[in-house]
Formats: structure tokens, C-alpha cells, sequence
């Protein structure tokens, strides 16, 4: 198993066993049972940190994000082991003490769960497709059940099978997840990977008003966008999924970032499809960018 594939497997064991050690019950990632299943939508995100203090504050400070601490309900001793993250009290996320593991590699990142209808029939589907189930189908009983995977490029997610339905379509508010977009060596290699999993509709667009060529894939499910991928703008950088938050002022945010502990990796800018987006990293060094929305021209 090669370096690669060996950290995000042990990226995966903690998720997992942040979230199903000792048969816990996990909340839903909904306080408002669907009974739907969004297939394809990116229902819930979980920070990894090995920075769990620091992370906290950083998010608290910049967002006004609020954590609730469910530790206990996961069989850890730590009461932080696990948080539940919200903003302006509605259930965004989680945040998971990377410490608990003892692993010697830093495995801080933001892991995106996208929902599935039937988990070991998505599972199932991803070798034959080039990716990499890194830990099966496993009980987190009120949230349902959870697999993490590793896409055929290379990028780490997790797919969620939830027990009482999915958090219903609404409007992003500020300080909430707004999108998901993979950044990946092999556009078409991964559109097909994720097209045979959670049968996307693909659709093609121009964001660069320098380029004539459509440079942006959109991955769309009941006629709702759910996620894009694009070429990796960074030299170096492996495959990942890249989150973004809703925020009003990118610059407004970036400028309190290092004061805080984390660091700009690239600045707030315009962009040429309109609004302003920058992209941070937070204390344990996992990545997060934000953006303005609705798209405005400048």
C-alpha cells in the first residue's frame, strides 16, 4: 500500500472510529426526519483536527460557528472526541479529535459525506469504477450508515446512508457550507467514477472569460446542482474535495485569519464568473475556501 493510500486509510479509521466505535449513536445529521434520500447531495461535513482546541476557536471566531460537544455518546473518555457544529443554530457539520487515534501522521481535513440511497449498493459500486473502499458499510446508528472511499483519482469522501432522511434543500446563509468541488489530475476519469455512482447528470460551462473552452464540470442530481470538479489549479496538490463556506467579504475574513492561527493560501479575489472567493487553512492545517453568493458581478 503506498503513502498515499495508507493516510487516507488512516484518515478514514478515525472518521469511522470517531463515529462507530462502541456502537454509538451518533445524531442524525437532521433534527427534522425527511424520509428522503438526496442522492448525489453533499449532506454533512466533518473537520478531522489535531488541533481541536485551536480549530474550535479559529471557527467560532471567524464564523461565529457554535460546537456541542456529543464525546460521551461515542464511547471516548475525552468528552470533545466529537462535536456537532452549528451556525445560527442549524446542524452544519462535526468535528472530529484526530489525538484519539495516536496516529503519527497529521490527518487534519475536511471529509464531505454525500448521501446514498442503499450504502452497500454504492459501495459495492466503487472498485469496479477504480475506486478504493477504504472502510465498509458500518452502523452509526441514529445517523445511519457510513462508508468512506477513495475516489479513482485519489480524492477521500464518505458516502451516507441516513437513518431518518436528509437535511432538506434550503438556501446557504452566511457562515453555512455553500459547495462542493473536486480538484483532480483526470476531469473525465473521475466524472465517470462519480456518474456510476450516484448517477449524476454531467453538464459542461466556461468560467474563465479568457478561455473559449467550457473548464467546469457540473455534477447535478433531480435537476439540482450538487457538486463541480475541475482541473487541480495547484502544481503538487493530490486530488481532494475542496469546501466552501458562504461569507459576505472574503477580504473581511481573510484579514482575521492568521491572528487566529491559520493561514491564507490564497487570497480573497474576484472572480471572473463574478463575487470574490479566498481559500484558507485552519489551525491543523486542513483547507477550507470561502465565497461569496449569490455571484455578483464586481
Amino acid at each position: 500500500m503506498n503513502h498515499k493510500i495508507s493516510l487516507l486509510a488512516a484518515v478514514s479509521l478515525t472518521l469511522v472510529a470517531a463515529c462507530a466505535a462502541v456502537q454509538p449513536n451518533l445524531p442524525s445529521v437532521t433534527e427534522t426526519p425527511t424520509g428522503k434520500h438526496l442522492q448525489g447531495k453533499v449532506i454533512w461535513h466533518d473537520l478531522i483536527t489535531n488541533t481541536p482546541a485551536e480549530s474550535r476557536r479559529f471557527y467560532e471566531e471567524l464564523f461565529g460557528w457554535e460546537f456541542e460537544s456529543v464525546g460521551n455518546m461515542v464511547g471516548f473518555g475525552n468528552s470533545d472526541s466529537y462535536v456537532l457544529i452549528r451556525n445560527n443554530g442549524q446542524l452544519i457539520g462535526g468535528m472530529v479529535d484526530a489525538n484519539q487515534m495516536r496516529s503519527k501522521d497529521n490527518m487534519s481535513q475536511w471529509v464531505a459525506l454525500f448521501s446514498v440511497a442503499d450504502i452497500e449498493q454504492a459501495a459495492a459500486l466503487v472498485e469496479p469504477a477504480g475506486g478504493t473502499v477504504l472502510t465498509p458499510p458500518t452502523d452509526v446508528a441514529d445517523r445511519g450508515r457510513l462508508a468512506v472511499v477513495a475516489d479513482n483519482t485519489g480524492a477521500l469522501l464518505a458516502l451516507l446512508q441516513t437513518r431518518d432522511g436528509d437535511p432538506a434543500d434550503r438556501d446557504p446563509e452566511i457562515g453555512d457550507f455553500l459547495w462542493d468541488e473536486l480538484w483532480t489530475d483526470d476531469v473525465e476519469k473521475a466524472t465517470a467514477f462519480y456518474r456510476s455512482l450516484a448517477s449524476y447528470q454531467a453538464s459542461d460551462h466556461n468560467v474563465d472569460d479568457d478561455d473559449r473552452e467550457d473548464d467546469y464540470r457540473l455534477l447535478s442530481s433531480n435537476d439540482k446542482p450538487r457538486a463541480g470538479i475541475m482541473d487541480n489549479p495547484f502544481e503538487g496538490v493530490k486530488p481532494v474535495w475542496v469546501n466552501y463556506i458562504r461569507v459576505a467579504d472574503p477580504a473581511a475574513i481573510t484579514a482575521r485569519v492568521e491572528a487566529l492561527g491559520g493561514r491564507i493560501l490564497v487570497a480573497a479575489q474576484a472572480r471572473d464568473i463574478g463575487g470574490e472567493v479566498a481559500f484558507i487553512a485552519g489551525p491543523s492545517g486542513a483547507g477550507i475556501a470561502l465565497q461569496t453568493w449569490p455571484i455578483t458581478e464586481n
